[in-house]
């Protein structure tokens, strides 16, 4: 790519995809979207390259997600390019998850939203003891996307939604433990990884050699706090959840309480639709059409803007919701969300 975001290069029959973008934790811009959209492309086409890995420049992490200064600007000046960001980002998540040699992602360091997209949909997800792998778009006002909501439908019981609600951070063992992830592989380790990867020419070797460098990982945090993550976040409505774990007589749970309530109550109560349709309609693509709705809706709402401000413009964390108040969000503000978007639909699962 000319402006160098994306670097490519092959090493045995491994073509490399590294995410050059540190300074900015290699957040995801439109370019570099297509940049890995033609890196896929190029290891299809060629016989030779066995594999595809990807990996972020520096010692920070993968990738932090979009490039939200970039959408908030967009949403400021009534612009809709982001959409089209979008549209391009979720058909990447698609092509990744169905892609046809192996996809390997090294998930070490931060590993958020968009960063989730290019990784968590791979064959080989290796995750570190520095991995914080964390959906967080409630915190600004947005949804989980990316597939994200799928990803997190899946996991046990209710982890997933504690982490959609949340945003928080799961690390190595809880990314494992929630199916974000695959293998445990110490960072000291990540460079003989690489360089034996290289040398491997068949899926079972892949496999094989991330085996060889895998380790324990550290025990799992969520999995201490499975019984009332999964008696909480049971109930039908966020209210109905911040109830349970306001009476819940658990620290953890009143710490999770005090959390959500931080977030934009429109985000949240759409959030938990999301994760609950997602389960229902099982598909990655339906998934993926369904949080293009979202995104949509959302992009024309107030709360990404306001949330944005707050966070990464001004970052006086102090959002001014609209609504402020969960009980001010209704049924009717929630189903738009997921309203069809007629002939600007993703199309990514025809309808029947």
């Amino acid at each position: 790519m000319n402006d160098q975001s994306v670097l490519l290069h092959t090493e045995g029959h491994i073509l490399h995809i590294t995410l050059n973008r540190p300074k900015a934790l290699n957040a995801l811009s439109h370019s570099m979207v297509h940049g890995i959209d033609g890196a896929l492309t190029r290891a299809e086409a060629d016989d030779s390259v066995t594999a595809v890995l990807i990996r972020g420049a520096g010692e920070r992490g993968l990738c932090a997600g979009g490039d939200i200064r970039s959408i908030y600007e967009d949403a400021r000046a009534g612009r809709r390019t982001s959409l089209d960001f979008w549209r391009d980002e979720y058909r990447l998540n698609a092509r990744i998850a169905r892609f046809p040699k192996p996809y390997i992602a090294l998930m070490d360091g931060f590993v958020l939203g968009g960063g989730v997209g290019v990784s968590a949909h791979g064959d080989i997800r290796v995750v570190t003891e520095r991995s914080r792998v964390a959906m967080p778009e409630t915190a600004i006002g947005f949804v989980p996307d990316v597939g994200g909501s799928h990803l997190l439908a899946a996991a046990p019981g209710e982890l997933g939604t504690h982490l959609a609600l949340t945003g928080d951070q799961a690390h190595a063992a809880d990314a494992l433990l929630c199916g974000l992830a695959d293998h445990y592989v110490p960072s000291p380790r990540l460079p003989g990884l690489v360089a034996d990867l290289s040398r491997a020419t068949t899926p079972g070797e892949l496999a094989g050699t991330v085996r060889r460098y895998t380790a324990p990982a550290p025990p799992a945090g969520l999995a201490r706090h499975r019984g009332w993550i999964d008696d909480c976040y049971a109930a039908d409505t966020v209210e109905e959840i911040l109830g349970r774990l306001d009476d819940s007589g658990v620290q953890a749970a009143r710490e999770a309480a005090a959390t959500l309530r931080t977030k934009s109550p429109t985000a949240l109560k759409v959030t938990l639709e999301a994760v609950r349709r997602a389960r229902r309609l099982g598909r990655l693509e339906a998934v993926l059409d369904q949080e293009f709705r979202v995104s949509c809706q959302a992009f024309e709402g107030p709360d990404l803007i306001e949330g944005v401000r707050a966070r990464i413009i001004d970052k006086d964390r102090s959002p001014r919701w609209t609504p402020a108040r969960l009980t001010d969000v209704t049924a009717a503000d929630v189903a738009r969300h997921f309203e069809p978007l007629g002939d600007r639909e993703l199309g990514l699962c025809p309808a029947p």
